[in-house]
């Protein structure tokens, strides 16, 4: 009896009932895109995090900056030998990036600090290579128009230096030395081997490089080239693409040989350290930061504050006025759909008052007004349901492109370090280098289930407006109405 009245019912009155629903889908659908564009946005931040942070790293420890007050950094310096005649010269300036160094005794002395499960010490360089040439200038000897001796009186040649000067190109890169024996952690990680192969666990000293996939293009390099640091030949065994963003570093080779060729013995710019427990990530920052003075420690979550651009800003606006805004028009939609139940229900009170008379209880009458809003909250769940999926999908298909940068926090003494953020990554991404990410909607199973909530919640919502309305009538008022 209560499905046979309920489905009379509601196709007697599709009208007022589509509105309903078409209502609290409204507020379903939008709350839909909204969480569904947030999830995206996260998942934007997390890939740049990610391309600047490495892999399976929670954490990374770098040597604090001196104060200001004791002086800047050393500025690089290039020495050529002047030869006669046309000369090609070459030069290379290797310098660890930030110049702050930490000794490698740091790594162990991290692993050892409780909750640590693994640290890995890297060494990120800069590279700054001259090549060009010196051309000498020609003697012109001046023509005497005075009519005497060709001397002039100087007892040597009269004239001048024409021509000459020089050209000269600069290249700058990075590089980071990577533990070949540890390679579970630090930036090498967050790159895919798409050509050749990785390092050797036993080529802790090799001349052998992995080249970043946009580089080596830029480049031309392959697999079994060789490539020229400082003198030192190279043999390219391996091509890596970023799985997001920007690689970081544009050639990767053995840490010994890197300490070697920028005089850093024993030395590491960064230690990469992977956490027991993420939730005991700030316990572990702490203790390192206690037992192990002069190092500044940075989680990902320290990094994630430093990430600006349209990407911040677009999940700024996602999480606060899309918030209040699904909230608003379902708190709408929900008063709106209660009222018009109640509504319905007014002008029902002579359906309703015969039932009564002819022995309906008023939890009976209660019930059916109840369920009908049910349904109602359903079919609007429904609707909401395949237009936020629609939405999100529209969403998804147009990829808009938004962008990320990270700030110079943590930039080397004297406010260098070239914008570099030297806690974030061996090739430290510069300030002005924006990552680009395409923006998704992904729809999630959790907000598939808050969409069914909100729908119940619409219908319970809407039947206590109509259940109240529906419990205050009396026979009464029905045979007053009857013609």
């Amino acid at each position: 009896m209560f499905f046979t009245y309920l489905r009379r019912e509601l196709r007697r009155r599709r009208k007022a009932a589509l509105v309903v629903a078409s209502g609290l889908a409204l507020g379903i659908a939008l709350v839909i895109v909204v969480s569904s564009a947030s999830a995206g946005m996260q998942q934007a931040q997390g890939k740049v995090l990610e391309s600047l942070y490495g892999l399976g790293t929670d954490m990374t420890v770098t040597k604090a900056a001196p104060p200001p007050s004791e002086g800047g950094r050393e500025r690089p310096r290039f020495n050529f030998d002047a030869q006669d005649g046309d000369e090609t010269q070459s030069s290379d300036i290797v310098m660890p990036q930030g110049f702050e160094t930490l000794a490698s005794s740091t790594v162990g002395k991290v692993a050892d600090q409780t909750g640590v499960a693994g640290a890995v010490g890297g060494l990120s360089l800069s590279v700054l290579k001259v090549d060009g040439e010196f051309k000498p200038g020609e003697f012109a000897p001046r023509e005497n128009t005075s009519g005497g001796g060709g001397g002039g009186g100087t007892g040597g040649p009269q004239g001048e230096v024409r021509g000459g000067g020089a050209n000269f190109d600069v290249n700058s890169y990075t590089v980071y030395g990577t533990d070949t024996a540890h390679q579970d952690l630090g930036p090498l990680t967050s790159s895919k081997i798409t050509d050749g192969r990785t390092f050797e666990t036993t080529e802790t000293d090799a001349e052998v490089a992995v080249v970043d996939s946009a580089y080596a293009k830029e480049k031309k390099y392959k697999v079994g080239s060789d490539v020229t640091i400082k003198g030192t030949k190279f043999e390219i065994v391996g091509i890596a693409t970023a799985d997001s963003g920007d690689a970081s570093a544009n050639l990767y080779i053995p840490l010994k040989r890197a300490q070697t060729l920028s005089d850093s013995k024993d030395k590491v710019t960064t230690v990469y350290v992977k956490a027991d427990d993420s939730q005991q990530i700030a316990a572990v920052k702490s203790a390192v930061q206690k037992n192990i003075p002069g190092t500044t420690v940075t989680t990902s979550a320290d990094l994630a504050d430093r990430v600006s651009g349209s990407l911040s800003t677009a999940s700024d606006l996602a999480t606060s006025v899309g918030k209040w805004l699904s909230i608003a028009v379902l708190i709408a939609a929900f008063v709106v759909a209660g009222l018009l139940t109640m509504s319905a229900v007014t002008r029902r009170v002579q359906e309703f008052g015969t039932l009564k008379a002819l022995g309906w209880k008023s939890g009976r009458v209660t019930r059916q007004v109840v369920g009908e809003a049910m349904v109602n909250g359903l079919v609007g769940g429904a609707l909401g349901i395949a237009v936020g999926v629609a939405g999100a999908y529209v969403l998804t298909a147009v990829s808009p492109s938004l962008t990320a940068e990270v700030g110079s926090a943590a930039a080397g003494p004297g406010g260098g370090g070239g914008g570099m953020i030297r806690a974030g990554g061996p090739a430290g991404q510069a300030a002005d280098k924006a990552i680009e990410i395409a923006l998704t909607a992904p729809i999630s199973a959790a907000t598939i289930a808050l969409a069914v909530g909100l729908a119940v919640t619409g219908g319970l919502i809407a039947g206590a407006f109509g259940g109240w309305r529906a419990s205050r009538l009396r026979p009464a008022d029905a045979l007053r109405r009857v013609e």
